[in-house]
């Protein structure tokens, strides 16, 4: 073979390589929206007073026949969907493993989860148990989703491209959230003028980060291409002893192991943050939506650049540097929202932005770092358990939440138990040697990781 084919065949798979790239990016841009104008913005505070409507005398409502103040119901929602996650995903990446179609099973989570969203605009009254579940059920798809999307990472990105295209999606993902939550604002902020209630723009808005979601995922369906593997009987069924052997390949790797169970508990502070802030700021803080709105448009901006330069600063200190000190960041942030003054949104806007210039770069080297860990062949299932870790296992937050102020009343109390997540996550990630697990799982060793 002459060494023009060479060049030829080169550039054709770096081409094919960037057009993979190109679409795995948009579905950050896709499903973002959601996470962004439904769980962090919307759907805390509008769930929360449909459950107060629904409440008795004494502030408590009872699905199930089970006493729940009003107040911790969008808390537990989210804690019944992540519980719910952990036994569909790892059904969703033994099948994409042994079938090698990931398309079909990505393109069906995503559109269970933005129906689920667009059905939230049926949510009024006191249709508390009917928002529970939609959240619920798009929760869950969004997790399955992610197992799905991640499990590329390692396929389309070569280990010196990883963090940059990682940090890539993230900014792709903020940059999403921070387009719609400007339109949102518009709609919100000017509803009289379009002939809207304050309800009903909620009920829009909510609504229109689904339609966003399914739209743009035609994207990434198009661009991602399947790699095929034999076909193997029993997929669905082989689910959960697929994700008993990934454990047990990962005992033979206990570095991975370790890293999973460092990023599982800080990761699970960081998604709390993301879900119960809008209720904190609502409830306790007594800030309007407008001004919440502002606040998560400013996390959304600072995001993408936090991606951008922690994907830099990775570069220079390495990954697990860098994402040990935006967990000193983080616990800082979180420490200072316990003293906000209530009613005094320039304060909230400072607390955003310490979140925004963390969140979206310890996120995106997080999933990055892992995907050296994972060995050749095991993407789909590893990412898995690694979702497990990021949504599937994120229930203890909101749980924790959502007793301290089911216990105390206090929202403060509730925000200031976060802490011990970021605080054992830091101890927990500085003893894992991050390069001999990238050469326990056969991979190169980057020059900074």
């Amino acid at each position: 073979m002459g060494t023009d084919t060479v060049r030829t065949e080169a550039a054709d798979d770096a081409a094919g390589r960037r057009r993979e790239q190109h679409g795995w990016y948009v579905y950050d841009w896709a499903c973002s929206v959601y996470s962004t104008s439904v769980l962090t913005v919307f759907l805390g505070p509008y769930l929360t007073s449909v459950a107060e409507s629904a409440a008795d005398a004494d502030g408590f409502v009872h699905p199930l026949g089970i006493p729940v103040r009003a107040g911790s119901f969008f808390a537990y929602s989210v804690s019944a969907s992540v519980i719910l996650s952990i036994f569909v995903m790892p059904l969703a990446g033994a099948a994409a493993d042994r079938t090698g179609r990931k398309k079909p099973l990505l393109a069906t989570a995503a559109y269970v989860g933005a129906a689920a969203t667009t059905g939230m605009f049926f949510l009024d009254g006191d249709r508390y148990l009917l928002g529970g579940f939609l959240l619920i059920v798009a929760n869950a798809s969004l997790a399955v989703s992610m197992v799905l999307y991640n499990s590329y990472l390692p396929q389309i990105a070569p280990p010196e491209e990883r963090d940059a295209v990682s940090s890539r999606g993230w900014a792709f993902g903020y940059a999403a959230g921070a387009l719609v939550l400007v339109a949102n604002l518009v709609l919100f902020t000017a509803h009289d003028s379009f002939g809207l209630s304050e309800a009903m723009a909620v009920r829009i808005c909510l609504a229109s980060a689904g339609i966003w979601w399914g739209a743009f995922t035609l994207v990434p369906l198009k661009r991602l291409r399947d790699r095929r593997t034999t076909p193997r009987e029993g997929t669905s069924v082989q689910g959960w002893r697929q994700l008993a052997a990934t454990v047990r390949d990962m005992r033979r790797k206990p570095r991975t192991l370790a890293f999973l169970l460092a990023y599982l508990v800080y990761n699970d502070g960081i998604q709390t943050v993301i879900s119960q802030a809008s209720v904190y700021g609502s409830e306790e803080l007594d800030l309007g939506q407008s001004t919440l709105i502002v606040a998560v448009l400013l996390v959304q901006l600072l995001a993408v650049a936090g991606a951008l330069g922690m994907g830099r600063l990775a570069r220079v200190y390495g990954a697990k540097r860098t994402i040990l000190g935006s967990l000193v960041a983080w616990t800082v942030t979180i420490g200072a929202g316990y003293f906000l003054p209530a009613g005094s949104p320039v304060w909230f806007f400072v607390l955003a932005a310490g979140i925004g210039l963390v969140l979206g770069g310890s996120q995106a080297l997080s999933r990055s770092l892992f995907s050296h860990l994972v060995p050749r062949g095991k993407e789909a299932e590893y990412f898995s358990a690694y979702e497990m870790s990021d949504r599937g296992m994120s229930w203890l937050g909101p749980l924790l939440f959502g007793l301290t102020y089911q216990l105390t009343g206090s929202y403060r109390d509730a925000i200031i138990s976060l802490v011990v997540f970021f605080v054992i996550g830091f101890v927990l990630l500085a003893r894992v040697s991050v390069r001999q697990a990238v050469r326990d799982a056969g991979n190169p060793v980057p020059d900074r990781i």
